[in-house]
């Protein structure tokens, strides 16, 4: 379970440019769940899985994942409990590695590291068996760089990376963005199939309402560092994109104009 207390973040604070990015965040994320988390521009959706990631400290409040409240851990030390897959397919691969010396790496994600092969005969073995499972053609070209991969190769890999050795949670900061659509589409159902299969706790940033409702167990929605929405079950899956629409009216009035458009 992910519980956020209370969880408040400035940036420049103190400042003219002063920013309450969180306010007062209070939320429980069970085992299991996989929450979309929606918003407009500047609501606080990237620096909540930021603050959960351990990009930065919290003003205030506190974060628990399990029984570890990790509030004061650093990035790296999170890493063990944490993956996260980025909106850039850049993110989260070394180019300049092979396929399976990038999965090599994330095979040791959270465990100690010394001298050895760097990747062994059983290791390669496991890769194979895991690439063929996105059904890409990548279990074959273990020595391509990665840097040879086109943009949703890359984030299907990285979906894979972040999933090889299980996560507590796994983060996913609007990780199709980028992508075009059919490849975008396929990404999505490898994500569904991913969390599913391993029974993840996920939090899925999206710009896209569909996508919202469509995707997951629950539903958050942010306003100026606040949850304004938590819905999940069946109320979550009785919701529209009008339902959606109706509540950034309340919050925002006339502004929802711009908004619509961007989250529709």
């Amino acid at each position: 379970m992910i519980s956020l207390n209370q969880c408040t973040k400035y940036f420049h604070k103190g400042s003219v440019n002063e920013v309450k990015a969180l306010s007062d965040i209070d939320v429980k994320i069970e085992d299991g769940d996989f929450a979309t988390v929606i918003g407009s521009n500047g609501s606080g959706k990237s620096t909540l899985l930021n603050a959960l990631a351990g990009g930065f400290f919290l003003d205030s409040g506190t974060i628990l994942i399990g029984n570890q409240d990790v509030t004061k851990w650093p990035e790296y030390k999170r890493a063990k409990l944490i993956a996260r897959v980025f909106q850039d397919p850049l993110l989260g691969t070394c180019p300049s590695a092979t396929i399976e010396q990038n999965l090599a790496l994330a095979l040791k994600r959270g465990k100690r590291r010394g001298f050895g092969p760097g990747v062994r005969a059983r290791d390669r073995k496991h890769f194979r068996e895991e690439l063929s499972k996105i059904d890409l053609g990548l279990e074959n070209r273990l020595q391509d760089h990665v840097g040879l991969l086109s943009g949703g190769q890359r984030q299907a890999l990285t979906m894979l990376m972040a999933t090889l050795v299980r996560p507590e949670v796994l983060l996913l900061d609007e990780h199709i963005a980028a992508l075009d659509p059919k490849t975008a589409t396929q990404i999505l159902s490898l994500t569904k199939d991913i969390i599913a299969s391993q029974k993840l706790t996920a939090l899925m940033i999206t710009h896209n309402m569909r996508h919202a409702i469509t995707f997951g167990n629950r539903l958050i929605m942010l306003h100026q560092g606040r949850i304004i929405l938590d819905v999940q079950g069946e109320e979550k899956m009785n919701l529209s994109v009008e339902d959606l629409l109706e509540q950034f009216y309340i919050v925002q009035g006339e502004e929802l104009a711009n908004d619509s458009m961007l989250l529709a």
